[in-house]
């Protein structure tokens, strides 16, 4: 069969038309799927993964080990940022009120969560509403310890010496509303004692007041307060758990050592503004998932006295619901700041 020039002309020109036909459902899929959070699956800048506690403090070293494998899972880098303050409330503020795109994230403490409402004056966030929970991370219990130069050396000697001298025993904390805050007013209910509470922008200067003797003792993270026990720059006395930690079965808890019905620890999940699609949160939930599994932070933050704590955002609002409610109990009569 031969073809005129103006058949050629007609079937050349038709080729086109029938290639955007064939290729037309692909497209449509394309612009769906970038339309489902595309544009935080495409940016090019870092994630910012923000902290609310000082560099070198516990918060800020897990997110810190945390941060570069999160990063490998999903292939794009994250970046901690610190913004200390009100007991990681400043950090919790600015990522409940960024775009909900995934490029703000929350590396948030349980004292955040579920402990400041109920201590200070002005909550400028709701934790319950306006963040999204993504992912559990992991769980830990506190150390108390005291200054090495201190007359108790003991909690029983602690005690007495509290009563002897009321109101004379500092201790410090990462913040008003941080766990280890509520560690020693529990602390001071339990044992009949009056202690004066000082609170820092983290841990890691509270720690060091305590090296130096500003202040006598506080309620730490087991994991970061471990290197300074095993250097002999403070004394631990027991832990807060209802059982001895596995990293220093050396320590004894409280309930050991006479003080009943004290079990404190806390948890850190990740968190992003309110409203985030739902797809980013699976990808995210996913992807902490399997930076937890992998041996290679497993093993550092196990070794450190942590729990990994691993599972859905509802395992995360559930627990931040339950002691929502159990710290609000706790924390009636303490003076807000």
């Amino acid at each position: 069969m031969s073809l005129d020039r103006s058949s050629v002309s007609r079937v050349m020109a038709a080729k086109p038309r029938r290639r955007v036909l064939r290729w037309a459902p692909v497209l449509a899929l394309a612009s769906a799927l970038v339309s489902m959070g595309g544009s935080w699956a495409q940016s090019s800048a870092p994630i910012r993964l923000l902290v609310g506690y000082a560099p070198g403090g516990p918060v800020d070293a897990a997110a810190r080990l945390f941060a570069p494998v999160l990063s490998r899972e999903l292939g794009q880098s994250v970046v901690v940022e610190n913004r200390p303050g009100a007991g990681g409330v400043l950090a919790g503020d600015l990522v409940a009120k960024s775009p909900a795109t995934g490029q703000v994230l929350f590396f948030g403490a349980s004292p955040t969560m579920t402990i400041s409402p109920h201590v200070l004056k002005a909550m400028p966030f709701d934790p319950a509403k306006d963040v999204t929970p993504i992912a559990p991370i992991l769980s830990y219990a506190n150390v108390l310890v005291v200054n090495k130069d201190q007359p108790f050396k003991t909690v029983p000697e602690l005690v007495a010496y509290a009563k002897a001298n009321p109101g004379k025993v500092a201790y410090g904390s990462a913040g008003m509303g941080a766990s280890n805050h509520l560690s020693g007013e529990l602390f001071a209910v339990r044992t009949g004692t009056t202690l004066n509470h000082v609170p820092y922008k983290g841990n890691a200067p509270a720690m060091t007041d305590v090296i130096g003797g500003q202040i006598n003792m506080m309620f730490d993270i087991i994991g970061s307060a471990r290197n300074y026990v095993a250097s002999n720059r403070v004394r631990a006395v027991a832990v807060t758990s209802r059982e001895r930690n596995a990293s220093m079965p050396d320590v004894p808890s409280m309930r050991e050592v006479g003080i009943a019905d004290y079990d404190v620890g806390g948890w850190y999940a990740l968190y992003g503004p309110a409203k985030m699609p739902a797809d980013l949160v699976t990808r995210l939930n996913e992807a902490t998932r399997k930076a937890l599994a992998g041996d290679e932070l497993k093993n550092k933050l196990i070794e450190q006295g942590y729990d990994i704590w691993t599972g859905s955002p509802q395992l995360v609002s559930e627990r931040a619901a339950r002691e929502l409610a159990l710290w609000g109990t706790v924390t009636k009569g303490i003076q807000v700041q």
